[in-house]
């Protein structure tokens, strides 16, 4: 197994994104893929991604975990 944590990106309905402007080169740890996501969402959120998947080694671990403030 590689060890490779990757993020999917959502729209708001549900449907996953791709493109240029989001990252989808895999971490090394979950650690750094989440420092990362702390550092960027909100640059994700203006790309028009709604939520994300964090996934190990194709497996989701957690998600999808919206990127809207709580109401």
């Amino acid at each position: 197994m590689s060890d490779a944590w990757t993020w999917t990106y959502l729209d708001s309905e549900g449907r996953e994104l791709s493109g240029e402007h989001l990252v989808s080169t895999p971490f090394p740890s979950q650690s750094e893929a989440e420092s990362w996501f702390g550092e960027c969402w909100h640059e994700l959120q203006d790309a028009g991604v709604d939520a994300v998947n964090l996934f190990h080694d194709g497996v989701r671990v957690y998600g999808p975990m919206s990127l809207r403030a709580a109401e």
